[in-house]
Parts: C-alpha cells; sequence; structure tokens
C-alpha cells in the first residue's frame, strides 16, 4: 500500500469509529483524528513521505517496529507510545486497520467510562455496544 493510499484508507477506518472526529488543529497539512477531545491517531508528510502516526501499546509497538521496516516510533510523539506508518509492501489493509481500532481502543479505555463511545473491552468482539 502506497502512503497516498495508506493515508486514505486510515482515514476512512477512523471515520468509521464510534465518536471520531476529524481536525486539523495544526494547519492544513495535518489531519487530527480524536475521540471525545483525545488524539488517536495523526497524519501529515514527513519529508515528502505520507505517514500515519497512532497510538500502540509500548510492547506492541516495539514488536511492531522489529517486525516491519515501515513502522518507526512516533514523529513528534512520545516514542514509546506512538508509531509512525510509512507506505510500502508491508502494509496490508488488515494491518492498518488493526492498529488505527487500537490505536482508538487505547485513548477510549483512558476516558472516564461515561465519556466512552464504546466499551474498549468489548468493542469489535461482537458485543461491544455503543454508549
Amino acid at each position: 500500500m502506497n502512503g497516498p493510499t495508506l493515508q486514505t484508507f486510515a482515514a476512512e477506518c477512523a471515520e468509521e469509529l464510534p465518536g471520531a472526529q476529524l481536525e486539523q488543529p495544526f494547519g492544513p497539512d495535518w489531519e487530527v483524528f480524536k475521540v471525545r477531545g483525545k488524539v488517536f491517531m495523526l497524519m501529515t508528510e514527513v519529508p515528502g513521505r505520507p505517514v500515519v502516526i497512532l497510538k500502540a501499546d509500548p510492547d506492541e509497538a516495539r514488536a511492531l517496529r522489529e517486525h516491519s521496516s515501515h513502522i518507526t516510533p512516533g514523529y513528534h510523539m512520545n516514542k514509546k507510545h506512538w508509531i509512525t506508518l510509512e507506505g510500502g509492501t508491508g502494509m496490508d489493509k488488515k494491518l492498518v486497520k488493526e492498529l488505527v481500532t487500537d490505536s482508538y481502543l487505547l485513548v477510549v479505555a483512558h476516558l472516564p467510562k461515561a465519556r466512552q463511545p464504546v466499551d474498549p473491552h468489548t468493542y469489535g468482539t461482537g458485543t461491544g455496544v455503543a454508549r
């Protein structure tokens, strides 16, 4: 999946998530997806390369970076908790969708229960109910 396609697909995945909103608080070069005001995905270009930046569990982030040359530490973010995806042959749609959803659920899990748009522990398992 090339860079522009990666960003388009990641944005489509994010837009399907309950309560997700697209903003551009840093100007037109940055697309920022939030849930209840908290960032879970950013998209921009890093010198000519379209990238998607996502929150990730630190252990999973490390494993992902070791497994794929297209996944690097989060650009302009905490390198332990964020990853950057770049287009390339190692990026398939299933992985991108999973990483976008995981990022969203990590953020939702840290919201007060009354503000969670879904149950982060069951969403996507067929038993998750929108709140």
